[in-house]
């Protein structure tokens, strides 16, 4: 069919119903899904939960244990330190929640801090924030999986010398499942995390009943006890570090933020329900433990968990309901993983559908999901995991940093956005790429939240920094400065191609009046043949190249070509070393320098395909090594002829 529009032609082809091929691929990962099927694969408050809150609440397993490790070098007496400290977290946590709410009401395209800082900052801040974010899902990934590894090291010791394959193991498991997309990753997730928000309820709960009936007792034959440093009195660097490492119970809040496209429609207001679900969870199982813990007198230690130390005080030995905690506390906490691989791959392609990370991370795969961004994260994940030895001890100094730092620079960024709503005329819009400004009543209120938030998280932030600077901290510092470094390397690369290739910048054109074409040969059969006919449609200057390793062998070629290559000059390069490419290399580069600026060298390559793709590996790919040898060459085309051996 035929279309006509301004005196030119379009032709349109029949629609047509194609029907995915069936591969190993599809069994793994699912069938792939149309474009028009996106709407469909939102999820709801409850999935919402699953998916994008089990960062968050899997932190109570390991939060209060790791500021009992730092409060340890004060010893045992040091501990009841932990309570306020934890009522302290709480109050930091009451108070991103509702900064995080405004948040999400006021982007309701999602991104989180990277858009907050992008459209209120500038891009400097929102690379920054979009690279300490980056790097914190990545840790997310690995301090998670490698925590629930330690859970299913304290139930069963034995396994303690596979502990990082273990972990390996998981984070391709996690990958796989998320790879089949948002709905059905959801649904797979959802029933161990409420399996784990039971579990963890019945376990404080009736802790802390037998706590107030006075039969609860404290922890039997405890593991020995975690020092990382010498034994030195209380001291307020020494309580500043414990409270660094509780806040790793924070990490995990602004995801909701970046994923509310995943909700159902209203977007804002289901991911907002969900925030606040979330916060009461958390809050109260953070505070629960940790007045747990202190009653029972847990001792932080990788060899034994603090919840291993709980779950078998409060259920009196290792029974069924033990077993439940443990086992729910192992799968929450590799799934917690899950909330990373929710929110790495959407802002990996906010930042690249920007231009300062690889367009790939843009493209959606067969399940609608941003699969180059999953299999990033799983990749880089894993190196950690092997690298530190799946030790949750050597990894939380590098988290919270980078989220803390997000935290900072979104608060921030949304205080400046109510300062410009506030000085907007009623009824006046002005759109921006993540929002539409309006003014609105209440925006001072609003604007002095965001700031006691930013003040806070940046306090908290110097003193992570501070304290856990040389337990491994330094990394993140120098790390962030490279990636943003990275980033805006890639964008002034993204934007020399664009300014190159647009079609609005003067440029002379030389008009092509002539091709040469060299093809060369390595036999005259069938496949060379066909070659030399389809050269023929390009140019009549066309020269047979064969290198000659074997004289004999040169001497048939020569033969056959005079009575089959239709009257072609063939050439005969010499090769006394046998090398193949280099000879042809110097050949074609005396014929470049001899072209006119109007003359364009196709190297023609006749290439058989055998039937069978094992057998592939069996043949030269003379065009693919000829492609990289000459592909910074100008005036030079490559073109692969194929021959189909049936």
């Amino acid at each position: 069919m035929q279309i006509e529009h301004n005196h030119f032609q379009y032709e349109v082809a029949p629609r047509q119903s194609a029907n995915p091929v069936h591969t190993w691929r599809n069994w793994l990962i699912g069938k792939p899904l149309a474009t028009a099927e996106a709407p469909h694969q939102t999820i709801g408050k409850a999935i919402g939960l699953a998916v994008f809150s089990s960062d968050a609440l899997s932190s109570t397993a390991y939060s209060t244990q790791e500021m009992l490790i730092i409060l340890a070098a004060a010893g045992a007496g040091a501990f009841h330190y932990s309570i306020t400290l934890m009522i302290g977290i709480l109050v930091l946590l009451f108070i991103l929640i509702v900064s995080y709410e405004q948040t999400i009401h006021a982007y309701p395209g999602g991104g989180g801090a990277y858009i907050v800082a992008r459209d209120n900052l500038g891009e400097l801040p929102a690379q920054t924030a979009g690279a300490a974010l980056l790097t914190d899902y990545i840790l997310t990934v690995a301090v998670s999986v490698s925590s629930g590894v330690a859970q299913i090291v304290s139930a069963y010791p034995g396994v303690y010398p596979y502990r990082v394959w273990i972990a390996v193991g998981m984070v391709v498991f996690i990958m796989v499942i998320n790879l089949r997309g948002v709905k059905e990753s959801g649904f797979t997730f959802a029933i161990p995390t409420y399996f784990f928000i039971v579990m963890m309820y019945a376990t404080v709960l009736f802790g802390l009943l037998r706590m107030l009936t006075g039969t609860l007792g404290v922890v039997q034959d405890p593991p020995p006890m975690e020092m990382l440093h010498a034994l030195q009195p209380v001291s307020f660097f020494l309580i500043l570090r414990a409270f660094s490492s509780g806040t790793s119970a924070l990490t995990g809040v602004e995801a909701i933020s970046n994923g509310i496209t995943a909700f159902k429609e209203p977007r804002s207001k289901n991911a907002g329900a969900t925030l606040v679900w979330m916060a009461a969870i958390l809050g109260s199982l953070l505070l629960g433990i940790t007045i747990l813990a202190n009653h029972i007198a847990a001792v932080p230690s990788e060899q034994e968990t603090l919840i291993s130390q709980l779950g078998r005080t409060v259920f009196d030995g290792r029974g069924v309901l033990y077993m439940g905690t443990i086992l729910s506390t192992t799968v929450i906490l590799v799934m917690a993983a899950n909330t990373a691989f929710a929110d790495f791959p959407r802002l990996s392609a906010l930042h690249a559908g920007d231009g300062f990370l690889p367009r790939q991370l843009t493209f959606r795969g067969s399940r609608l999901v941003f699969s180059h961004g999953i299999m990033a994260l799983s990749v880089i994940a894993s190196l950690l995991i092997i690298v530190f030895q799946a030790s949750v001890t050597r990894l939380i100094p590098l988290y919270a940093i980078g989220v803390f730092l997000s935290f900072t620079l979104s608060q921030t960024g949304m205080a400046r956005r109510w300062w410009k709503v506030g000085h907007l005329q009623p009824g006046v819009e002005v759109k921006e790429p993540g929002s539409t400004l309006r003014y609105e009543k209440g925006w001072q209120v609003k604007m002095v939240i965001n700031s006691i938030g930013a003040v806070c998280t940046f306090v908290v932030m110097i003193v992570f920094a501070v304290t856990k600077f040389h337990d491994g901290a330094y990394i993140v510092v120098i790390l962030t400065p490279v990636l943003v470094s990275i980033f805006f390397a890639i964008h002034h690369h993204y934007k020399s191609l664009a300014r190159q290739l647009s079609l609005d910048t003067p440029c002379s054109y030389n008009p092509l009046r002539r091709h040469r074409v060299i093809m060369p040969i390595s036999g005259v059969h069938r496949g060379t043949l066909e070659a030399l006919r389809y050269a023929r449609t390009l140019s009549d200057d066309i020269t047979a190249v064969h290198v000659s390793i074997d004289p004999e062998e040169t001497e048939r070629v020569q033969y056959k070509w005079e009575k089959r290559g239709e009257g072609i000059r063939l050439v005969v390069l010499n090769s006394p070393y046998r090398m193949f490419i280099e000879p042809l290399l110097e050949y074609i580069d005396m014929v470049v320098a001899a072209c006119k600026n109007n003359e364009v060298v196709t190297i023609l390559v006749p290439q058989f395909v055998p039937r069978h793709w094992w057998t592939a590996f069996l043949h030269a790919r003379t065009a693919d090594t000829l492609r990289k040898a000459l592909l910074n060459h100008e005036n030079i085309v490559i073109t692969e002829v194929p021959y189909q051996v049936r």
